[in-house]
């Protein structure tokens, strides 16, 4: 019984001794209430402080002990714990004065040959350690009755278990704890111990919050082939500790089992719970051993999928599907803080289908059997039945426009753009997106193999429309590429109400001459009559045609007017939500602008709350004007499985999670639209702008590479192709100043590029002479770029007309017309104001705005109000709602502290932002070229930064 109550003491945090003394707050050892010192000094208050010396020297000249009051040179001030083999106390060391913690085992275990050998184990093993995040043992003695003891650092911050209710809402500050920890754990082992019993009681917190990992008891070399008798209280702490460490002998224990430990710590601070729970300790160790850990997400679900892979690896019930080593461990916890992959993957299908099979192979055996025998028959109605499908999907071309008049000429080509919308939802149909087929209108030659082999594809859809009043005809053929020969055709002779069904009707028939298989959902969703009213529909028609053109006014204008005429339009109402939303986000983020799109948004959720273009409109809403990407991303997911393959979704969803760090869900997105939509640019450069974001850099050339190589197929196309192809020249500069700028400067004149943005000019062509003192030409370049209406100000929202001032006023400053300069920036400041006044709160507009004021007043020399305004762009996306983006607005307040010369503020912002990923990041080559960061270039730290140290 005695044994059973120890063990649970063990098991248990260190508890609060309640018995304190009425006067000073120590613990009280009389009955009355008093501590011995005040009960002795009671009488001398009255005579004054040299009474009480007095006194104190009687008391050391007589050598009058007081055993519960010293423990050899310690004076002893409180007890602040218990644990299974020994009380811990809050200590003074008399002649340092230093607070420390004071270990000695208990009276009654002084003749127990387990306890004293753990004791000094614990001893021994941290005497054998020195790490920042290991607690440290300062003295080993024994008292004067031969009761060993140790003194260690005191930690003032409590332990793990006690601070997780407030780390809970943090799962950032749990893993950075965690990785902290982790590494300390990697150092004990590289020093041959194994803690083996990790748990958050143990892991204790200094006055800045650090962790240290404490209670080495059960400490055990990793070389060593004996050890403890095995007993509950030598075991460890159940819920912590590895199955195989209540199953196996402890000689048998390797470092895995450490690692499960530091696993079940991060799950418990995530979760508020350790991975097993039970009535008693048997019950909690039988979990741990025959069942496996439960998910992270199932109890917190909005936590992150990578997140609950890292725990999930650690708590494996086999010890080689774990970490090999902490320090894996801790690499990937910090590879998950900074946006990173990581290099754990969740346990794929055939692993888990290995783990069921070994556990039911009666039940394998007939299932397996039931397969063949089903696979069998299946083959056999195969082969007979289902046509087979043509491979490499379909390519619609523009129809050819037979009726006069330009109205008719969109009708044409709202026809193919909603055939193109309800192919797109068809799984198992490979379409080829609009933009890569608008190119090829008729009206010039169509060479359809080379069109199929540009485009990837088998099959090639044409097609023509007439139309004549109330009467339409529509002609559709498909076209087997590699024979070109006719596959499917389809004439429709009718009126525009009979047409209101044409496209669902046409796409189901196309899926069914390719071979593709439509399931009942996707055939109703496809064959759905989106109105009743012609007028209506049409006015949508040509809303979709202006939207695919980026005619943003034209395309409201057409949804807005189709909602009119029919107010029980849902799907007009859901386009014309989504529109706004990203007008807002793209065109003008005027506050007018959020109630039109959250009005027709409630409208079409109002009409119709299970049509799919409904929650992508919520999507957009959320993501462009609520910046509420996590229920964004739920949201066009929602919407995507009916749109499986539609690439604006795809894309969308990219950029989310993006914003989510989710990298490499948002590269495989990219890529798929790449895929379906391969002479799309914008596509392209998004993808570049992923890699970028991660470093990837000869990925983001190759892929820019890619898009340069294309040729226009026509003519009339050339202009429009010429000044997307510049403006990809312009982005290739900008990546290629992070690797080299005199290479990016060469690119740049090489090329003769005319497209210009305010980056290129103002980090680029401007920078250069700044860096050289070349202060006339800086200013020649900035005053012309000024001047120049091509330059675009629209190209991304870090780019705009303020950045070339600032570049300016940066460079009149350096070559000494102060006067100039403060023109500049007031102008700047003036400018900044009006925005904030304009935009919508949240914005990225107003974000940027407050960055502008930041640089202003910094160049103004308004320390206190620059450093406030880049706070405030900072705080409106933080990096850690908005990994994309964030991170660029740190680096944008580094620009404002070095601005004022405060390099001790600006580099440690540079130092972190170079080891996470995140939209144009910073790189050691771009610390060398950037001309905001003169002032605090001279400063060694930041020289290591640059040369990449």
């Amino acid at each position: 019984m005695k044994k059973s109550t120890e063990a649970a003491d063990s098991i248990a945090d260190v508890t609060e001794d309640s018995t304190r003394c009425l006067q000073c707050g120590a613990p009280a050892r009389l009955d009355h209430g008093t501590c011995i010192n005040c009960l002795l000094l009671e009488g001398l208050e009255a005579q004054g402080e040299s009474s009480r010396e007095t006194f104190e020297s009687v008391l050391v000249e007589a050598d009058v002990p007081d055993k519960q009051w010293r423990l050899g040179h310690y004076e002893i001030l409180e007890e602040i714990g218990r644990g299974g083999m020994g009380v811990i106390y809050r200590a003074r060391q008399q002649h340092s004065r230093r607070i420390v913690a004071v270990k000695r085992i208990f009276a009654h275990d002084v003749n127990s040959h387990e306890t004293l050998v753990r004791f000094r184990r614990e001893a021994e093993a941290v005497a054998r350690l020195d790490h920042a995040n290991i607690l440290p043992i300062y003295e080993v003695s024994e008292s004067d009755e031969g009761l060993p003891f140790f003194s260690m650092k005191y930690a003032t911050g409590g332990s793990l278990r006690t601070a997780a209710p407030k780390l809970r809402n943090d799962p950032r500050k749990c893993v950075q704890l965690m990785a902290k920890v982790a590494h300390a754990i990697a150092y004990a082992h590289s020093k041959g111990v194994l803690h083996r019993d990790l748990q958050p009681g143990n892991i204790l917190l200094d006055e800045n919050g650090e962790p240290m990992v404490s209670d080495f008891g059960l400490a055990k070399w990793l070389d060593e082939t004996s050890d403890l008798t095995r007993t509950l209280e030598t075991l460890g702490t159940p819920g912590y500790i590895a199955p195989e460490q209540a199953e196996c002998r402890a000689a048998e224990l390797t470092s895995v089992a450490d690692i499960y430990s530091l696993g079940a710590i991060l799950f418990y601070l995530l979760t508020g719970r350790p991975p097993f729970v039970g009535p008693n300790v048997l019950c909690v160790i039988h979990q741990a051993a025959a069942t496996s850990a439960p998910h992270l997400r199932s109890l917190v679900p909005s936590l992150d999928r990578d997140l609950e892979t890292i725990v999930g690896r650690c708590l494996e019930r086999d010890p080689k599907a774990r970490y090999q080593s902490a320090g894996a461990l801790a690499d990937d916890l910090e590879r998950w803080l900074r946006y990173e992959p990581i290099r754990a993957r969740r346990t794929g299908v055939f692993t888990r289908g290995r783990k069921w099979v070994r556990r039911n192979p009666t039940t394998t055996v007939l299932i397996a059997t039931l397969v063949v025998l089903a696979a069998a028959i299946g083959v056999m109605f195969w082969e007979r039945e289902i046509p087979r499908p043509l491979p490499g999907g379909i390519a619609v071309l523009p129809f050819e426009n037979l009726s006069e008049g330009k109205e008719s000429a969109l009708f044409a080509d709202g026809i193919q753009d909603e055939l193109l919308s309800n192919l797109a939802k068809i799984k198992d149909l490979k379409v080829i997106s609009r933009t890569s087929v608008v190119q090829y209108r008729s009206g010039i030659t169509r060479n359809l193999k080379e069109i199929a082999r540009r485009l990837g594809v088998s099959n090639i859809v044409e097609g023509s429309v007439r139309r004549s009043g109330n009467h339409v005809r529509v002609s559709v053929q498909l076209i087997d590429a590699k024979t070109d020969s006719r596959v499917w055709g389809r004439n429709y002779d009718g009126t525009l109400v009979d047409s209101l069904t044409l496209q669902g009707e046409l796409a189901t028939e196309l899926a069914a001459a390719v071979g593709a298989t439509l399931r009942p959902q996707e055939r109703a969703r496809v064959t759905a009559k989106p109105t009743n009213n012609v007028a209506a529909y049409d006015a949508f028609l040509r809303g979709r045609v202006f939207a695919s053109e980026s005619e943003t006014k034209r395309a409201l204008d057409s949804y807005q007017k189709a909602v009119e005429l029919d107010p029980n339009f849902a799907l007009a109402w859901a386009h014309l939500s989504s529109m706004q939303s990203q007008a807002h986000y793209e065109v003008d983020s005027s506050p007018e602008r959020v109630p039109a799109a959250k009005a027709a948004m409630d409208r079409a959720l109002a009409l119709d709350p299970n049509l799919p273009e409904v929650h992508l409109a919520l999507g957009y809403y959320r993501y462009y004007v609520l910046r509420d990407f996590t229920g964004a991303l739920s949201e066009l997911r929602q919407g995507q499985q009916a749109l499986p393959n539609d690439t604006d979704v795809i894309k969308t969803i990219a950029f989310v999670q993006r914003r989510l760090g989710q990298w490499d869900e948002a590269l495989a997105g990219l890529r798929r639209a790449v895929e379906l939509d391969p002479r799309d640019i914008d596509g392209y450069d998004n993808l570049a702008f992923t890699y970028e974001a991660l470093r990837r850099f000869p990925e983001v050339l190759a892929t820019f590479d890619r898009a340069l190589s294309w040729e226009p197929v026509s003519l009339d196309s050339n202009s429009a192709w010429k000044s997307l192809l510049d403006r990809n020249r312009a982005w290739k500069a900008l990546v290629l100043i992070k690797a080299d700028a005199l290479w990016a400067m060469a690119h740049l004149q090489e090329s003769g590029v005319p497209y210009e943005s305010a980056s290129t000019v103002g980090f680029i062509r401007a920078g250069q002479p700044l860096l050289q003192h070349r202060y006339a030409d800086a200013k020649d370049i900035l005053s012309k770029a000024l001047a120049d209406k091509s330059i675009s100000y629209a190209t991304d929202e870090f780019e705009d007309r303020e950045i070339l001032l600032l570049f300016l006023g940066l460079t009149q400053q350096r070559a000494g017309d102060a006067a100039a300069a403060r023109a500049t920036y007031q102008q700047v400041a003036r400018d900044a104001r009006h925005t904030l006044e304009t935009v919508s709160p949240g914005s990225s507009a107003e974000t940027q705005a407050h960055f502008d004021l930041g640089w202003a007043y910094a160049g103004l020399g308004e320390a206190e109000s620059a450093i406030a305004e880049g706070r405030k762009a900072m705080s409106i996306m933080p990096s850690s709602k908005d990994a994309y983006r964030g991170p660029k607005y740190e680096e944008n307040m580094a620009r404002i502290y070095a601005l004022l010369g405060d390099a001790d503020h600006a580099i440690p912002i540079l130092k972190r932002l170079l080891h996470i990923p995140y939209v144009t990041p910073l790189t050691p080559a771009k610390l060398r070229t950037d001309p905001t960061l003169e002032q605090i270039r001279d400063d060694s730290r930041f020289q290591e930064l640059a040369a990449g140290k």
